[in-house]
């Protein structure tokens, strides 16, 4: 078998990829909650000795049926992609989620997705997952379909954290538009991670001493504005330490849009172009609009300072978070 593969539904899945057990879930975020689910996938697929495979469905569903309400996606794909593979995952066939596939009958993503497409032997997937023209197929009905089908069925139950309340994506979304990214990693069970190209920016950091890579993130990104002490992962893997500002400039530029602008430490060289990853570390203050540039960059030294000892003693907080952020 080879490496891991992101796949489309709407292609012939790879021989040595049928048969499999598959994760079914749109997986948004990858987090405590969904990796209680994934784990028992990968756990069935070692038992039964198949390939492990996760379902997702792109666009994410309320893109579909509510455009009207911009959806932060806490990992698109080739994010979600990279966390399922270190995983353990051999594949993440992405469904195309449209109206029409929404208006399938609950039979008939049986019959069509999981049996013809995937050949499953087993799904697993979160104890209140429905499917189907308007959400016909829930739990009861998988488990039945599964015994006419011949596929066994794992549900698994909610994912609580340490205070009995449950993990799930939109109250990690609420924590980022706080700028909690300590708890959120706690709930991720890895640090919050964005991917993106370096791009041009108007080099003023350069100017100030502190040159920065900038990338943009989805305008659906509701992180909250201000200064993070992050890791920052160049397109070679290499790993440095660095601090940087989420938002809108609004010393120099109050109406530029948002921009994830970091100052790699203990680095020189050109970035522009490479797909890098920032992880989160800490919220460090928000954005100042300051008394002029030398103001600011007394600021930005405290900033430097501040993070450079928050990054000093940071500990894994597991194995996917030393994977993505050590």
């Amino acid at each position: 078998m080879v490496g891991f593969q992101h796949l489309s539904a709407t292609a012939p899945l790879p021989a040595d990829l049928r048969g499999g057990v598959v994760a079914i879930g749109n997986f948004d975020g990858v987090h405590r909650g969904h990796q209680a689910v994934l784990e028992r996938a990968l756990a069935e697929a070692m038992r039964r000795d198949v390939p492990a495979l996760v379902l997702s469905f792109e666009p994410h569903p309320r893109k579909v049926f509510r455009p009207d309400m911009p959806l932060f996606v806490l990992t698109p794909p080739p994010m979600k992609a990279r966390l399922l593979s270190l995983l353990g995952f051999a594949a993440l066939v992405e469904q195309p989620f449209t109206r029409d596939f929404a208006s399938l009958s609950a039979e008939a993503f049986v019959t069509d997705v999981l049996e013809r497409t995937l050949g499953i032997t087993h799904a697993v997937t979160g104890f209140d997952f429905h499917f189907g023209r308007d959400r016909q197929g829930g739990p009861a009905y998988l488990m039945a379909a599964g015994e006419r089908h011949g596929f066994g069925v794992t549900l698994v139950d909610a994912f609580r954290d340490e205070g009995a309340e449950v993990v799930s994506s939109s109250r990690i979304r609420g924590l980022l538009c706080d700028g909690d990214v300590a708890e959120a990693a706690g709930l991720l069970g890895y640090r919050f991670t964005v991917e993106s190209e370096v791009v041009g920016g108007q080099q003023l950091g350069r100017t100030l001493g502190f040159p920065t890579a900038n990338m943009r993130l989805s305008p659906e990104a509701t992180l909250k504005e201000g200064i993070y002490a992050v890791r920052f992962r160049r397109a070679d893997g290499t790993l440095h330490d660095g601090v940087a500002s989420f938002g809108r400039r609004p010393t120099v530029d109050d109406n530029g849009a948002p921009l994830l602008e970091t100052f790699v430490f203990d680095f020189s060289g050109d970035l522009y172009g490479e797909t890098c990853e920032v992880s989160f570390f800490g919220f460090l203050r928000s954005e100042i609009k300051f008394d002029g540039l030398d103001a600011l960059v007394v600021q930005m030294k405290r900033d430097e300072a501040e993070a450079r000892a928050l990054l000093a003693g940071v500990k894994p907080l597991s194995q996917l978070d030393a994977a993505i952020a050590f």
